[in-house]
């Protein structure tokens, strides 16, 4: 990216996300997605007069759940206002949201970014309804309310994001957090997860904010990292051209064919929304017992998963990250852990080895079929020496082909998978190689690390990978000490 040494970005996001709670925010229609269009409204959710809201418990739990969960301040007093809007959407021109006093009050997130471990810091988060939904059709469009009235998190992060890197590990963080505490399915391709993205850039060393511009609504974090960078390059064009030019504040959107943002209106300020207090809900009241017990029962959170594994298993922040990412894949992590002491080998059998496999069948490691102490059993068959890793490439192959056969019965089956630890038979195999690479043993013999490794690579060749790596690399580093 061009300039960075000069120009520093800075990128705070908000967060929307659908909470899984079985009715809506304000009223008992239900929050079901993919149903038939306008089946799951009543009279609150499409702004009928005379209708009057009621506040939905069971999403003020889970918000206070997520606030628990991120060391944030639990507003035990916290109010409703009205934000005035006219969209089809919005069916009675406002949006119920918290403006002046939010239910929740700070907090952080911790997370890695690549390997470095960064924290991030919360603003605010608030309570509010989602809008419904537009669809565009040949000839003409529609509205569907079924989503009108769906509960929202909105969660606000402070400026304090350097890169597209840093935005998605924050968001995919918060994503995971929402998934353990089985607060929301975080969704992306459904809605039920989607970001809003405030980015500017200034000079480095500079302390003033400049103007930010918003990219409206990402639904997949790929496309949001391109947006990001796509946005910072524009700003740095814009910056290097006129150094005096003052971007004005704006909402656009990603085009992805073009890979640029597109702007689509001047940006609101708050007196254009109009807010002002809900007249027809009062004061949302919390007792400090009602969240002191939602801190008493709250899961392993992915933070405290985060440590676990990097200070006790010394699996790396990025793997981690990896699996903590995808709650599915960090759980039956979790149960093959059970079977295995090599917790590092295991990771990267889950996170790179079969996930690399069923990438292409659409299938997840929780759908493969390939029970988790399988796996566990095929660590523990390399780690013994048993089969050597290539051929475990190969058994992990069949496993994905028959899900349900242990890797004791694949290896038992088939003598190409038998490794050969004949020392005889080894040391033949050695004999050759030294013969035909005098090269290499000269290398080696100036003190060239890697003629070593391209020797035990040419023999482990020869050997189809059966050769039992031990006893290789013993009569190989007897044979050329000898030399």
């Amino acid at each position: 990216m061009s300039n960075l040494h000069e120009w520093e970005p800075v990128i705070g996001l908000e967060v929307h996300i659908q909470l899984n709670t079985k009715s809506k925010m304000f009223s008992s229609a239900p929050n079901r997605f993919g149903d038939e269009p306008n089946t799951n409204i009543g009279v609150v959710c499409t702004g009928q007069p005379g209708s009057l809201p009621v506040i939905n418990k069971e999403a003020v739990r889970k918000a206070v759940q997520f606030g628990c969960a991120v060391g944030a301040e639990i507003a035990l007093v916290s109010t409703f206002d009205r934000k005035s809007y006219f969209y089809p959407d919005s069916p009675r021109n406002f949006q119920i949201t918290q403006f002046e006093n939010p239910i929740i009050l700070g907090g952080s997130i911790e997370t890695a970014v690549g390997e470095e471990i960064k924290t991030f810091q919360i603003h605010h988060a608030h309570l509010e309804d989602d809008a419904g939904m537009l669809k565009h059709f040949t000839s003409f469009a529609g509205v569907d309310y079924n989503r009108a009235g769906v509960p929202l998190i909105e969660i606000v992060s402070e400026p304090c994001m350097h890169s597209a890197a840093d935005a998605v590990a924050y968001a995919n963080a918060i994503k995971a957090i929402m998934e353990y505490l089985n607060a929301s399915d975080c969704n992306m391709e459904e809605g039920s997860l989607r970001c809003d993205c405030n980015i500017s850039i200034r000079k480095r060393g500079e302390k003033q904010l400049r103007n930010k511009i918003e990219i409206k609504n990402m639904n997949s974090f790929r496309n949001m990292e391109m947006a990001i960078e796509a946005e910072i390059e524009r700003q740095i064009a814009l910056y290097t051209h006129d150094p005096d030019a003052i971007i004005p504040k704006g909402t656009y959107r990603f085009d992805l064919e073009k890979k640029e943002t597109v702007l689509m209106r001047l940006k609101e300020e708050a007196e254009d929304y109009r807010y002002f207090p809900e007249p027809d809900l009062p004061p949302l009241l919390l007792s400090l017992s009602f969240v002191e017990e939602i801190k008493k029962t709250l899961p392993e959170l992915p933070k405290q998963r985060f440590h676990r594994y990097i200070e006790e298993l010394q699996i790396s922040p990025y793997s981690a990250s990896l699996l903590l990412n995808d709650k599915p894949l960090c759980d039956y992590f979790e149960e093959a852990l059970a079977h295995t002491s090599n917790p590092r080998l295991l990771c990267n059998w889950v996170t790179v080895e079969f996930v690399g496999r069923l990438k292409d069948s659409g299938k997840t490691m929780g759908s493969s079929g390939i029970p988790p102490n399988h796996l566990a059993e095929l660590v523990s068959l390399i780690e013994k020496g048993t089969i050597t890793g290539k051929i475990a490439k190969l058994v992990a192959d069949e496993m994905v082909l028959a899900p349900g056969k242990s890797p004791n019965a694949i290896v038992q089956e088939n003598p190409d998978y038998q490794p050969v630890s004949d020392s005889g038979a080894i040391e033949k195999i050695v004999d050759e190689v030294l013969q035909e690479n005098p090269q290499s043993i000269a290398d080696f013999q100036a003190k060239k690390t890697k003629a070593y490794t391209y020797l035990m690579g040419q023999a482990m060749k020869k050997s189809r990978g059966k050769a039992d790596p031990s006893i290789l690399n013993a009569i190989l580093t007897k044979k050329l000490e000898s030399l």
